[in-house]
């Protein structure tokens, strides 16, 4: 049984936002690059080259959702919103690049402080400040619709404006601080400590995306939560639980159970109670894949001495 009224609203609502990520970070592309070369701040065309990277994901992301959202095809019986969990994992190593990149650039710097660079701040301190709140808005807003359609594509785009505000305030201090005190080496500096934290969140990501990828199990809530629906059905009939399996394709659980049924309930009433405990297991979660197979009871235990079999059978 598989929930689909509400994956179609759910898609279109990812498709706009990451098309709005794509627009967003072109305008700051844009923007950074005529900046950094009036103002001649090798920083804000660093900066320039983050964003880029930022479109690249935006692009993955939309790319992601707009396959993911493709019904399930021959080539394809379970659907595609593995497209989601390869860009996510994609997504993630290009923020793990992207904190690589500014290390590297700000060592440079550091070696470099003898020869200092003078250039124009004020207007590089206007721009950085509004393209950190122009990313803060932007990364909200996709945070909000990753949560809400639980795609880790728009998620990983959301954490990829996220550092870059980061790495725009980072910056943002820097030009403040060569303003007012002319240390150029603060600049770096603060540009070390974002890329640590845009490292930190990488790793992060990787691992999750990676995980859907290769099929982990669901995080323990959830199994709780279907273990909660199953032992509700232990009075209607429901006598075990061989076992639950369950993964993450894109934004779709996949649920597969094996259970234990009476030996001598008929196959209408054993279907019935299947279909009860999926749509329970719909109604916990939003986007869901439920496989159920059943077995008599008396394959658990000893056959030849089971009561159950020598009962009538159970209406």
């Amino acid at each position: 049984m598989e929930t689909s009224n509400t994956a179609g609203h759910l898609n279109i609502k990812k498709k706009i936002a990451a098309g709005v990520s794509i627009l967003s970070n072109s305008f700051l592309i844009a923007l950074k690059i005529v900046v950094g070369l009036i103002s001649g701040s090798i920083s804000i065309l660093s900066e320039a080259l983050h964003s880029l990277v930022d479109l690249v994901a935006s692009f993955i992301a939309f790319f992601s959702v707009m396959k993911s959202s493709e019904p399930a095809d021959d080539d394809h019986p379970f659907g595609h919103g593995k497209y989601e969990d390869l860009a996510g994992f994609v997504e993630a190593l290009l923020i793990i690049v992207t904190a690589l990149y500014i290390v590297w650039i700000a060592a440079e710097k550091l070696i470099k402080t003898g020869a200092e660079h003078h250039f124009e701040t004020d207007l590089g301190i206007i721009i950085m400040l509004f393209s950190s709140v122009l990313n803060f808005i932007v990364s909200r807003y996709l945070f909000y619709m990753a949560k809400k359609t639980d795609s880790i594509a728009l998620q990983t785009d959301a954490e990829h404006l996220s550092m870059d505000v980061y790495s725009s305030v980072a910056i943002l201090l820097g030009l403040f601080a060569v303003k007012f005190t002319g240390l150029y080496i603060l600049d770096p500096i603060f540009a070390i400590i974002v890329a640590a934290i845009i490292l930190r969140t990488g790793l992060s990501l990787t691992k999750k995306a990676a995980n859907n990828l290769l099929d982990g199990a669901l995080p323990t809530a959830d199994k709780e939560e279907i273990k909660t629906v199953l032992n509700d059905f232990k009075e209607r009939g429901l006598m075990g639980v061989k076992s639950v399996k369950t993964s993450k394709s894109g934004s779709k659980r996949v649920i597969q159970l094996t259970i234990f049924l009476p030996c001598k309930m008929t196959l209408l009433d054993g279907h019935t109670l299947c279909d009860e405990i999926e749509k329970n297991i719909a109604e916990k979660f939003e986007n869901v894949s439920v496989i159920i197979h059943a077995e008599p009871n008396c394959i658990s235990g000893d056959r030849e001495n089971c009561s159950l079999c020598k009962e009538p059978a159970i209406k």
